[in-house]
């Protein structure tokens, strides 16, 4: 007997209670599409906190914040660290930044605003992949690219008592700055405390550039990104080392100190070497992070999230199975002439047990199937609403990107797989069953 043949035997014999089958089908299907949809919101979570890290950080970034000697003592990172780090395999830039040691004001046309001041080496950025919404990169000493967001720090005018913020947390229009930033002469405050008096010194500064947008909307960059030279300028007037305000232990400015970095960045040529040389860094006794490391870490956790959460939805298939069960079981029982004759012609057992087998099969890749189909449709819909059932209960839009159910390739192969031999394993005892009937009582309908 082909396989042809039993299939066509097995269709024409489902066809004879169509209600039974039915009611079959649809107890493995939403048994199917509940694990489907159950896994599918661990991936889903995986999916959107990955994609957010992705987005908000350079995956293939190493920080490197200072360096252990043999004491455990950290150590400021030098030049030597940064000709070491580019030598490394696999470093496409090593960027290497100094923040200055305080908050400048800063003023243009009446406007002003206080923000972080950050030493830059900017062929090394540009290596990197920093990127310019407009204007060019600094090429004389004054010259600065400022943060896509630097204009709308800038205020003026806004009487004492009066609050210039809207609910969003940015300036109302009346005290805001629109005018244009690029070529414009930015006037740079810094202070100095000297005999309890409070001293300033102004330096003006040309805005030749603004950095990119950062790439998530909620993001702010308004950083003032300025040269060595600048950094020196402030020092020079302050007399402490980093510009700060007032001295402190180690901020004595010595002429042959070494030249340190507060951090440093080195990026890989891909996200397969950030592993290879954040081992290589921390050998060295350097201390990093990465985002791989930390992703590895997230991704071991989902594992085990998406392993529980499987197991939880082949529960509800096993429980599916006990109806397939009772079907196979009962279609041995009704069958009992039909096997009889089989055997009374010389069928063998086996492809009697085949045939059982195969209809339990047929059973679970149906409902698999339309279990698929309607976890795929659920999980559209759950997406869909989401963000409508979020704004409702939270009265705040929900995060960009936010996807609480992902159904992949894998879930659903994995998912059919499984649907598939809970099915086949509970029409194993029928199918054996059917194998043992006797032909005379089977001719009898005695079984």
């Amino acid at each position: 007997m082909t396989f042809k043949d039993q299939f066509r035997f097995v269709r024409q014999n489902m066809k004879k209670n169509k209600s039974r089958l039915f009611m079959t089908v649809l107890a493995t299907a939403i048994g199917c599409a509940f694990l489907i949809v159950l896994a599918s919101v661990g991936f889903g979570l995986h999916k959107s906190i990955i994609s957010d890290m992705m987005e908000n950080q350079m995956v293939t970034q190493v920080e490197v914040f200072g360096k252990e000697d043999e004491k455990a003592n950290m150590k400021s990172l030098t030049d030597e660290d940064v000709a070491f780090l580019e030598n490394i395999e696999q470093v496409k830039a090593v960027t290497r930044r100094n923040e200055l040691q305080q908050w400048p004001n800063y003023e243009v046309d009446g406007y002003e605003a206080s923000t972080q001041a950050i030493v830059t080496h900017f062929p090394s950025e540009m290596k990197a992949d920093f990127e310019l919404s407009s204007g060019r990169l600094p090429e004389k000493e004054n010259e600065v690219v400022v943060g896509y967001h630097f204009a709308k720090e800038l205020m003026k005018g806004v009487p004492d008592g009066v609050d210039a913020y809207e609910e969003d947390g940015t300036i109302k229009k009346e005290f805001a700055y629109n005018g244009n930033l690029l070529n414009s002469t930015v006037n740079m405050t810094v202070i100095k405390n000297q005999n309890g008096k409070e001293i300033t010194e102004t330096i003006p500064l040309k805005v030749v550039g603004i950095a990119k947008q950062p790439g998530r909307e909620w993001m702010r960059e308004s950083h003032v990104f300025i040269s060595e030279s600048i950094l020196k300028d402030v020092e020079a007037f302050t007399g402490v080392k980093g510009g700060a305000s007032e001295m402190y232990d180690g901020g004595e400015i010595k002429a042959d100190a070494e030249k340190t970095y507060d951090y440093i960045r080195v990026y890989a040529n891909n996200v397969q070497a950030v592993t290879d040389i954040t081992t290589q860094l921390e050998d060295k006794n350097y201390m990093v992070y990465s985002v791989a490391s930390e992703m590895k870490q997230i991704n071991a956790i989902f594992l085990i999230m998406k392993i529980g959460l499987i197991f939880i939805g082949t529960i509800a298939l096993i429980i599916a199975s006990i109806g397939i069960y009772n079907t196979m079981t009962m279609a041995v029982t009704e069958r009992a002439p039909d096997i009889g004759i089989m055997k009374a012609i010389g069928a063998n057992p086996k492809t009697i047990k085949n045939i059982f087998l195969l209809e339990s099969s047929y059973i679970g890749l149906l409902g698999a199937t339309f279990g698929t189909i309607v976890a795929y449709g659920i999980s559209y819909l759950v997406n869909l609403a989401l963000p409508y059932i979020l704004k409702a209960a939270f009265e705040d839009a929900a995060p960009e990107g936010l996807m609480l159910s992902y159904i992949p390739w894998s879930l659903t192969l994995i998912s059919i797989a499984i649907c598939l031999l809970v099915t086949i394993f509970s029409g194993l005892r029928p199918a054996k069953r059917a194998t043992k009937v006797d032909v005379l009582k089977a001719m009898r309908r005695e079984v």
